[in-house]
């Protein structure tokens, strides 16, 4: 029997417009070939959300690239933002492309995790595809990576947004070791949630909701429990697919990333963010127990 389920999408999708140097797709741009070859598979992908309307289901686009540059992607998140038993989309976006296709969703159930990447695009441009998304009525939340020479952009873009808009803060894992004091008090003064993002948490044996609730998909329908563990669970497109769907112990040492750790059962992680789990919006920073995890 089918149940409610989170599928984090991740098709062959690595094209970026954007060249930030940490990043392995940076302003790579793909042949009209390997476009069609992930328009196939969005197209299958889509087809199977789509189709599976005995339970809700909630979809999660976390591309390698840029997606929202590829109308395609405009086109299903539309399709699936109206589809009854969808009850939210999100996607990961440097927000720079054009905004005036969310008019056409169901826009209660969109949400944006954007981020802020200040060397390539300016604050002006940034704030006011922010402000489109306010008037649009869309979910979303800004992050900015923490580089401690971006401090001063982190503090403009907290300054210029609402109050209300959540500004996360994901920590440079290799730079934890050199982040000062003053380093730390200032990022978790924005994002009262970063030390959870710095901290590798202990998974091993662990209860998570990965692979029983949430799952990651490929392109070729290959499921996994997460985008962390290599190991799959079996093909998406399988018929008898959902039975492998089952409470696991994670089988990594630690996990460090939001999208990891967000599912870890001991953390109540799900408490705090609610129903903006997808897009990183918290709607209870109270819930938490822990307030400096590790």
């Amino acid at each position: 029997m089918s149940r409610a389920l989170t599928v984090l999408y991740r098709g062959p999708l690595s094209s970026c417009n954007y060249g930030c140097e940490y990043c392995p797709f940076a302003k790579r741009h793909e042949t009209n070939e390997q476009h069609e070859v992930d328009a196939k598979a969005l197209t299958r992908f889509g087809d199977w959300c789509l189709q599976r309307t005995s339970a809700p289901l909630r979809v999660f686009f976390t591309p390698w690239g840029e997606a929202l540059t590829q109308v395609r992607y405009h086109e299903l998140m539309t399709k699936l933002s109206h589809a009854p038993h969808v009850t939210r989309v999100a996607v990961q976006t440097n927000l720079s492309a054009r905004l005036d296709w969310l008019k056409e969703t169901d826009r209660s159930k969109l949400g944006l995790w954007a981020t802020y990447h200040p060397d390539w695009t300016t604050l002006d441009r940034f704030v006011g595809q922010c402000e489109r998304l306010l008037e649009l009525g869309i979910r979303f939340s800004v992050g900015v990576v923490g580089f401690p020479a971006h401090r001063p952009h982190i503090e403009a873009i907290r300054k210029a947004l609402p109050a209300s808009t959540y500004v996360w803060i994901n920590a440079v894992k290799k730079l934890a070791p050199t982040y000062t004091q003053d380093d730390l008090r200032f990022f978790e003064s924005v994002d009262p949630l970063f030390r959870f993002n710095l901290t590798p948490h202990p998974s091993r044996g662990q209860a998570c909701q990965a692979g029983e609730s949430v799952i990651s998909v490929d392109g070729d329908g290959t499921a996994r429990r997460c985008h962390f563990i290599a190991t799959p669970l079996g093909n998406l497109y399988d018929a008898d697919f959902e039975a492998a769907l089952r409470p696991r112990a994670c089988s990594n040492d630690t996990c460090g990333c939001h999208i990891g750790y967000v599912h870890l059962d001991y953390l109540e992680l799900r408490k705090v963010f609610g129903a903006g789990l997808l897009e990183r919006i918290p709607t209870d920073l109270s819930a938490t127990r822990i307030s400096h995890p590790g």
